[in-house]
């Protein structure tokens, strides 16, 4: 059974930083696509960094890009997400997610395995 588990967000600064893990089992990270979707109130789930297994080559959102990335430790099949500079409105509740596949999307609908989410707000 393939799981994902995010951790690591909370409440901080605008300019702080946080770093989001995701701990995955049933699967191992580096052999499909991954990526960190965002949803904040009221709005659609997007898609902050993603990479695709073929390539290994991250991507960011260009609200986010010189600011997030994000990475994978292979030997503890974790992905992080790390976020600089952060401003209020990065505040939403952050979702890993694979698809079983090894292209990524930036549309939610093609991942089928998801977190449970963790809350990021960043207050002025």
């Amino acid at each position: 059974e393939v799981q994902l588990v995010e951790s690591g967000g909370g409440l901080v600064q605008a300019g702080g930083s946080l770093k989001l893990s995701c701990a995955a089992s049933g699967f191992i990270f580096n052999e499909y696509a991954i990526a960190w979707f965002r949803q904040a109130p009221g709005k659609e789930r997007e898609a902050g960094a993603w990479m695709s297994s073929d390539d290994g080559i991250t991507h960011c959102a260009d609200s986010v890009k010189g600011r997030f990335t994000l990475s994978i430790d292979n030997a503890n099949n974790t992905a992080f997400l790390q976020m600089n500079n952060l401003e209020p409105e990065d505040t939403a509740l952050y979702y890993c997610a694979t698809r079983g596949y090894r292209v990524a999307y930036t549309l939610a609908a093609p991942y089928k395995q998801w977190g449970q989410g963790t809350q990021v707000t960043v207050s002025t």
